[in-house]
């Protein structure tokens, strides 16, 4: 017996070594999956950078980047930016007295990529599992035609990703088509900066469109609240708010959702 003691202590001591090596690679694969699925987001922002005819500055704007980005970065998410020709990107509602703004802009790796972003070309979609259009009123006159975006958020949302947009980022959904030949919002449930709202601005005529009324014509489903008030839809992956007041709730719209797509 003493000396098959010494060998059962040796066999016990292999098995405990081998579970806890078993146990230690199944939460290494474990937390390499968690990494693997949270990936990046591709912030859509404007190159335009006047307001029609009126010579007005316009671009993206900052809250509507700066409030959904503090949301996903804090989560872990990496973000890129994209626009229409790429470069330093133009900025309207620079108010640095919101913190979040001064937080977002004086954080020296994202203020250096929203001022040299990506070209569409650079971007490959199946690096992204989201896609968040920002608004600012550049949008509606650059986003809409851009087949080069519209074809990466196709490419996004069939992969089983996220597709959102908050104010003037819709002008970015209306053209986007998916390969069974539909518009991405036909039959969706959508919102976005209205038509009370740029007639409250003073814009209406000077838009080359109303967003609300193209969104309707593409076959969304137009929700809405009064001028101002926070208002956020998601209806099968695609998250819409309708104006500044509504980027925080469509940050966490966005994170709330990539969070339950990575328990599929």
């Amino acid at each position: 017996m003493k000396t098959i003691l010494p060998y059962l202590k040796r066999v016990m001591m292999v098995i405990a070594v081998g579970t806890i090596m078993i146990i230690s690679s199944q939460a290494t694969a474990q937390t390499q999956n968690n990494t693997k699925m949270k990936k990046k987001i591709l912030f859509v922002v404007t190159s335009h950078d006047k307001k029609g005819s009126t010579n007005q500055p316009t671009g993206y704007y900052l809250s509507e980047v700066s409030h959904p980005w503090e949301i996903l970065h804090e989560a872990g998410y990496e973000i890129d930016f994209v626009s229409p020709q790429g470069g330093k990107a133009p900025v309207d509602g620079f108010d640095l007295s919101d913190p979040v703004n001064k937080k977002f802009w004086e954080d020296k790796v994202y203020r250096h990529k929203v001022e040299n972003t990506l070209k569409p070309s650079q971007v490959n979609p199946a690096d992204y599992v989201a896609i968040h259009f920002a608004g600012g009123h550049g949008a509606v006159w650059d986003f809409p035609d851009n087949e080069a975006i519209a074809t990466i958020a196709a490419k996004i949302y069939e992969n089983n990703g996220i597709v959102s947009a908050v104010c003037h980022g819709p002008a970015g959904l209306v053209n986007i088509k998916l390969s069974n030949g539909k518009y991405l919002v036909d039959g969706k449930k959508v919102n976005a900066f209205t038509n009370e709202e740029e007639i409250a601005v003073g814009l209406e005529k000077v838009v080359p469109f109303l967003l609300e009324d193209k969104l309707i014509e593409r076959g969304a489903k137009f929700e809405k609240s009064g001028l101002w008030q926070s208002h956020v839809v998601s209806d099968h992956r695609l998250i819409t708010g309708q104006n500044p007041q509504s980027a925080v709730a469509v940050g966490k719209a966005i994170a709330a959702e990539l969070e339950q797509l990575n328990k599929i």
